[in-house]
């Protein structure tokens, strides 16, 4: 299939609308779903506020060099479950709630059950080889706590490479494994949850310095600002004077590259009614250079950027495209400068550099609803004149990503209950996100495969995506990285993470 600039006569809003019709629609959006699946596991773990301990048995994987020994209980209330039980447990507990997220977006179960049995197993099997202590030992304590000379220091959340490698190879050397176990690769729906979840751990690891964290939140928003009115505009000039594409194109073309990928060209094309191929194309090309930002950028952080760690994080959330790929770099960007500080005598406080990164993701999002109305009034009023429909103020909300709203609850909920309850109740506030911290990394490991087996290289150049990809160059590693870590440089040089205590 090759890109078309033009756009089918056949294909009008009445027609699609009828198009739609035939459909089965979903119980509830995927973007809804991931609120109430994240929000569940939030309220899960609060239990441990009362002494209740509901969600302990979840596994964790340890750096390890003898295997038996890599996996464990989150919680010792669930010792004896031993950590293969609690690996079993995670997955038949998984199983089920996505199970019944498929039974809401009105998909096969069953196939949906086999699909997520093969996703979980591989992507965790990846997490657990690339906790082995020759990738992940990072500190000379744990090279001789594990008797060995020399180790990669990836860390254990450098990890999350080896899963997307695993991604990677099914993609391009088993498409048809690939294509089998599609109904559950959802890297979306995985780090909207992880996200709804990551509020309440940044909320406690903000309440000890809350004024840092404030100070961060107004940074991010200035940011966002300044970098995407630049960014959007020099990506859509390029797209079309160099490349010669249609604003069809070049619209959603923009804002997949400068705003938040696979999010914003979806946003973007339902706000200028393009046809579902370009945002699905733009879509493909996100996620294939989110990858190689992702394998490439965390480490040239840690190699400039070490000493100015904040800068590093929040030059992740405006450089990576998609919410998995830049949470997630923002992740492997702090176990790296981290590590690199802690062997330098240096002990920052984790959640810090992710926090930031994750931030400026948020406000990203947030920006996603307004730009798409902006985009579909300009269309519907001045460029596309012949349509009837009008954009209304209404499409903000419908436009806006609504996993925010879970991310904004749980950060509410955990800053009060970290500084606003008894000492009794917030000293067990840390415990309580601890676990449900636990699912975020498993969200995090299922996304960063499902990334991979969404990165078929070869079927996406056959799709005629190279001309796409030639912009995607131009601008990404032209202007938008860049100024993006000038930006990042400008908002956050200077401020560093509290020390731990």
């Amino acid at each position: 299939m090759s890109i078309q600039t033009s756009r089918p006569a056949d294909w009008t809003g009445a027609n699609r609308a009828a198009r739609s019709d035939t459909a089965q629609v979903p119980w509830i959006s995927e973007d809804w779903l991931s609120v109430v699946i994240g929000l569940f596991i939030f309220v899960l773990a609060l239990a441990v506020l009362v002494n209740v301990d509901l969600i302990g048995w979840v596994v964790t994987t340890s750096v390890w060099s003898n295997v038996a020994l890599a996996l464990n209980t989150n919680s010792k209330t669930f010792a004896t479950l031993g950590g293969v039980g609690a690996l079993v447990a995670t997955y038949v507990a998984l199983l089920i709630v996505f199970s019944a997220a498929a039974v809401a977006l009105k998909s096969d179960v069953k196939k949906f059950a086999l699909a997520f049995t093969a996703v979980f197993w591989i992507a965790y099997a990846s997490w657990i080889a690339g906790n082995y202590a020759n990738f992940a030992a990072v500190t000379p304590a744990e090279l001789q706590k594990f008797g060995i000379s020399w180790s990669l220091k990836l860390t254990n959340e450098g990890a999350y490479i080896f899963a997307l490698i695993a991604g990677l190879l099914i993609a391009n050397f088993l498409p048809a494994f690939a294509e089998a176990i599609k109904d559950a690769v959802r890297p979306e729906l995985y780090i909207k949850v992880a996200i709804v979840i990551l509020g309440g751990f940044f909320a406690v690891t903000a309440a000890g310095k809350l004024n840092l964290a404030s100070a961060l939140l107004l940074r991010g928003v200035a940011a966002i600002i300044e970098a995407y009115l630049i960014y959007w505009a020099v990506v859509y000039f390029v797209a079309r004077k160099w490349f010669g594409f249609n604003r069809e194109w070049a619209a959603p073309l923009a804002s997949g590259i400068s705003i938040c990928g696979v999010s914003a060209a979806i946003a973007t094309g339902g706000a200028i009614r393009a046809r579902p191929v370009i945002p699905v194309l733009v879509s493909s090309l996100v996620v294939v250079f989110a990858v190689i930002e992702v394998l490439i950028l965390p480490f040239l952080a840690q190699t400039f950027l070490s000493g100015e760690p904040l800068v590093a994080g929040a030059w992740m959330g405006l450089a990576v495209k998609t919410d998995g790929a830049a949470v997630a770099a923002g992740g492997i960007t702090e176990s790296l400068i981290l590590a690199k500080a802690a062997a330098e005598g240096i002990k920052y406080q984790p959640g810090w550099i992710l926090g930031t990164a994750a931030t400026v993701k948020v406000f990203i999002d947030i920006f996603i609803g307004i730009w798409a109305f902006v985009l579909g009034w300009i269309w519907t009023n001045h460029i596309n004149k012949a349509d009837s429909d009008k954009a209304k103020i209404v499409e903000i909300w419908e436009r806006f990503p609504k996993f925010i709203i879970g991310f904004v609850i749980t950060f509410a909920v955990g800053l009060y209950l970290a500084l606003g309850t008894p000492a009794d109740i917030a000293s067990k506030v840390p415990a309580a996100i601890g676990e449900a911290n636990a699912f975020r990394v498993i969200f995090f490991i299922l996304t960063f495969f499902s990334i991979g087996v969404l990165s078929n290289f070869r079927k996406l150049w056959q799709e005629g995506i190279g001309k796409l990809a030639a912009v995607y160059v131009v601008s990404l590693f032209g202007f938008v990285i860049w100024v993006g870590l000038l930006i990042s440089w400008l908002f956050f040089a200077g401020i560093k993470p509290p020390l731990a205590s």
